[in-house]
């Protein structure tokens, strides 16, 4: 498989069609006598190749990768294409071609999954994680009409006040074939099939809904910080949608809080400074998580209408034993200083990590040493209906 949808996009189809014919010129040269190329489909292409030993099978297959990543020239257009390739062998991953065919197709899957502009050979692991992920998908399309979503709160603390002062929501699955699935599992199959607008919709209506039983049982809540999906970020109606549901249900725009990562914030700057100003005119609070992990360019931060960056977790990990995560962190804080934000450490496990981000002055945290994320009543129990500090910070 080949990725160039965007110059399709972009140049037209009969670009992207010269491109294809290009491509199949190279293989075909690659390939010789000695085998057979044929298009399967769109930008997928099958090679037959005869080999004797796997190591020759390796070295062929890289010289194909390389030859398809360099540099394409046409019609003054310069190109450059990113293929994933899989790889399945006869007789050991199957004796007939649908099997062979089915075995290299998973594998490729893989490679692209792995970053793209790679090859990937079919295992047997590959085969159980495709199943699983066959598995996961079917049952992940009535999980919302199964009801078996739910979401988890976790506290966030202010480090001036020692109190909690939001929460992150954080969904569950809870299937009732498979019993729990975890997010890392399910959510890129849901952004995968388009499903996770649905499901990112649920979320924050969920949250909002939350908000609600929380003011009509007379109890004052606090700022819930919902993720945002990369998919739910590109759609336009963002904004209108979040008003919304925060009007159906009454509650004030304070009470939410929208987190989207830095590699959705990296990918389309100049739509993420739309979005935000949009969100911002509502008055909705957006905050960029992951910080630091998404190589975003600074001369856009400082145009984003975010209040709030959250410090990547892997920063925080090893923080009181090395000198760089510390310097980052203290970077990190810094500018957001200068920028006029705040910050929030995420990750936070240990007394000594606590205390090494009070004194380089970030201003809140979440972490398991505050508390795992936990039930709506249960968060409701020991956050909401007392006040008190949580933990004691230096005056």
């Amino acid at each position: 498989m080949v990725y160039f949808k965007k110059d399709n996009d972009t140049l037209g189809h009969n670009i992207g069609d010269q491109l294809l014919l290009t491509l199949a010129d190279r293989m075909r040269a690659l390939v010789g006598d000695l085998g057979y190329v044929a298009r399967q489909g769109g930008d997928e292409f099958m090679i037959l190749l005869p080999t004797d030993h796997e190591a020759d099978l390796i070295e062929k297959t890289n010289t194909i990768k390389d030859a398809l990543c360099s540099r394409y020239n046409i019609d003054q257009h310069e190109f450059f294409i990113t293929p994933s390739i899989g790889v399945s062998l006869y007789p050991r991953d199957g004796t007939d071609f649908d099997t062979l065919y089915q075995q290299a197709d998973t594998a490729m899957y893989h490679a692209k999954h792995a970053g793209r502009n790679r090859f990937a050979f079919f295992t047997e692991k590959m085969q159980a994680t495709s199943t699983r992920a066959l598995t996961l998908s079917n049952a992940l399309h009535d999980a919302l009409e199964q009801n078996e979503f739910s979401l988890h709160y976790q506290p966030q603390v202010s480090l001036i006040s020692g109190k909690v002062i939001g929460a992150e929501a954080l969904i569950r699955w809870h299937s009732k074939k498979l019993g729990h699935v975890s997010p890392g599992e399910f959510i890129p199959l849901a952004e995968e099939s388009g499903q996770i607008l649905a499901i990112g919709e649920w979320v924050v209506r969920t949250a909002v809904r939350q908000i609600q039983q929380w003011i009509e049982a007379g109890i004052t809540p606090v700022r819930i910080a919902v993720n945002l999906s990369s998919a739910q970020f590109q759609v336009g109606d963002l904004p209108k949608t979040t008003i919304k549901i925060l009007n159906e249900y009454r509650i004030p725009v304070e009470y939410l809080e929208l987190e989207l990562t830095e590699r959705i914030v990296a990918k389309d700057p100049e739509h993420t400074v739309i979005i935000l100003e949009s969100l911002q005119e509502l008055g909705i609070r957006t905050s960029i998580d992951d910080f630091g992990t998404g190589y975003s360019s600074l001369s856009y931060l400082q145009r984003f209408p975010v209040y709030k960056l959250k410090i990547d977790q892997s920063f925080v990990r090893n923080m009181t034993t090395n000198t760089n995560d510390q310097v980052i962190i203290g970077t990190i804080i810094l500018l957001a200083q200068q920028l006029g934000m705040t910050t929030i450490a995420e990750g936070v496990e240990t007394k000594a990590q606590l205390d090494m981000l009070n004194n380089i002055g970030c201003d809140d945290i979440q972490g398991y040493y505050i508390s795992r994320p936990i039930p709506a009543e249960a968060f409701k129990k020991a956050y909401l209906e007392n006040k008190q500090r949580i933990i004691a910070v230096d005056d």
